[in-house]
């Protein structure tokens, strides 16, 4: 059994890529995770908290060279 892990984005990365990072994890696209994002963030602000921790605690992915 493969087992998947969840990195930051290489390639799909607008800030520090933890949405391109979530829609690769989950096989979606990433506009889906960033609009979710931005009506938690609209609701109260526990969107950004999310997304500052996240950025601190995913790794990159360690196929990218660059």
């Amino acid at each position: 059994m493969s087992q998947r892990k969840l990195y930051k984005s290489s390639t799909d990365r607008i800030i520090f890529g933890v949405c391109g990072g979530i829609a690769e994890y989950l096989n979606v696209d990433s506009t889906i995770v960033r609009l979710a994002l931005a009506l938690f963030t609209l609701a109260g602000g526990s969107g950004l908290l999310f997304y500052i921790i996240a950025a601190v605690v995913m790794s990159d992915d360690p196929g990218y060279a660059g």
